[in-house]
């Protein structure tokens, strides 16, 4: 973590912003810590090639942003899953992550809802849940189900934070269609201290003062301004100490081996019989779009085995 608080002298020259970064940050004389996610070219790669609808890819890039923020506020190694299911036009989202920033992502949309117009969470979702999975390399997977019950999906992972986890959360999250950019902004209060009614007064005190500084964030800003130009903007009457930005990327995780492993699972004869009508096994990877074949050649291993 840097010694450094976000100061004039320690702003970059430039003012463009540092694209595909997470910036965590801690406000030194409160018990407040804050989280800055600006994403470009990671968002790019998980819409791409899909013609998703306006709407669709919006709320998409938000449920990235939203798990981005999510993952950095867990002290974990290991896979985080962020799910949105219900009954209206998108059957299902998601978006998988890890605690190195790695993101892909995918929506399915009903049949007869491919062109759907819907652009508010409840018209794209309808009634539903919000899943999340962790599943660390060490230790059991954890599930948290909370039901979309507020209007925004922002105000939904806040209240997961605060039925949940017990810690009062506030969240932002922007969007730009026009130059397919998503961002988001968290603030979270640390519980610390003896627990009397004067130490907790101060500590709600605190978090309201950050959210509503935070609050004060214009969407022309998050899209243009390098991050500690913002947070300079933002916070510079407070004594901050930033952590080392983290990159987002995008990795979509499919490759020839993972789809010859499932084709193993075949029984034999299956696979005899497809490549006799096809002459070839194809597999699309729902994410990224990509194609593996499979001819005779590759799979004979498989047939041949299950005969002796």
């Amino acid at each position: 973590m840097s010694n450094t608080n976000i100061t004039k002298a320690n702003i970059t020259k430039t003012t463009i912003a540092t694209t595909d970064v997470l910036n965590r940050y801690l406000f030194n004389d409160m018990h407040v810590r804050g989280e800055l996610v600006q994403l470009n070219k990671s968002y790019q790669s998980i819409i791409k090639n899909h013609n998703y609808p306006v709407g669709v890819r919006l709320l998409l890039g938000e449920l990235m942003a939203a798990t981005c923020l999510l993952s950095a506020t867990l002290k974990f190694e290991g896979e985080i899953t962020v799910q949105l299911q219900g009954d209206g036009p998108i059957g299902y989202m998601s978006i998988n992550g890890d605690h190195n920033q790695k993101m892909r992502g995918i929506a399915k949309l009903k049949p007869d809802q491919a062109n759907t117009q819907g652009a508010s969470l409840h018209e794209l979702i309808g009634k539903g849940t919000m899943v999340i999975t962790i599943r660390p390399k060490k230790g059991a997977a954890y599930q948290g189900v909370v039901a979309l019950e507020q209007t925004t999906l922002a105000g939904c992972l806040a209240h997961y934070f605060e039925v949940s986890e017990q810690i009062p959360t506030k969240i932002w999250l922007y969007s730009d269609d026009d130059k397919q950019q998503i961002a988001g902004s968290l603030i979270q209060l640390l519980p610390d201290g003896d627990g009397s009614s004067e130490n907790l007064t101060k500590q709600e005190s605190d978090f309201e003062h950050i959210s509503q500084l935070t609050n004060t964030i214009k969407a022309d800003e998050v899209f243009s301004l390098e991050a500690q130009a913002l947070l300079y903007r933002l916070y510079h009457q407070e004594k901050v100490s930033l952590f080392d930005p983290q990159a987002v990327s995008y990795q979509c995780g499919c490759s020839h081996d993972k789809c010859l492993s499932a084709i193993s699972q075949i029984e034999a004869n299956e696979i005899e019989s497809i490549l006799a009508e096809q002459s070839k096994i194809s597999m699309t990877c729902d994410y990224c779009l990509t194609t593996y074949d499979f001819f005779y050649e590759d799979l004979k291993s498989f047939i041949s085995k299950d005969k002796h």
